[in-house]
């Protein structure tokens, strides 16, 4: 073995071992191992997204709302500056 590989070995063998015991080494672990969900944690889980997913529709509906108010707006201002040449 070279001996410039041994030191580049180490340095990497010893940022696994970090990343390992690092909050994201952890959150890893977690998710390949699968963590279990207890049924009224997957309830709340549920009504949240349910929450969220009414939520959504209704800042949707409201965003459709403001973009006619805008379209008629930009109508009017038309409008207007029409009837100043015009006048």
């Amino acid at each position: 073995m070279d001996r410039t590989l041994i030191p580049i070995v180490l340095f990497q063998v010893a940022g696994i071992v970090a990343l390992a015991f690092s909050p994201i080494g952890q959150a890893l672990a977690k998710r390949i191992g699968g963590t279990r969900v207890d049924a009224r944690e997957l309830e709340e889980l549920k009504a949240d997204v349910s929450d969220l997913r009414a939520e959504l529709d209704d800042v949707r509906s409201r965003a459709a709302q403001l973009e006619e108010m805008q379209e008629r707006l930009d109508f009017a201002e038309r409008m207007l500056a029409q009837g100043k040449k015009n006048g």
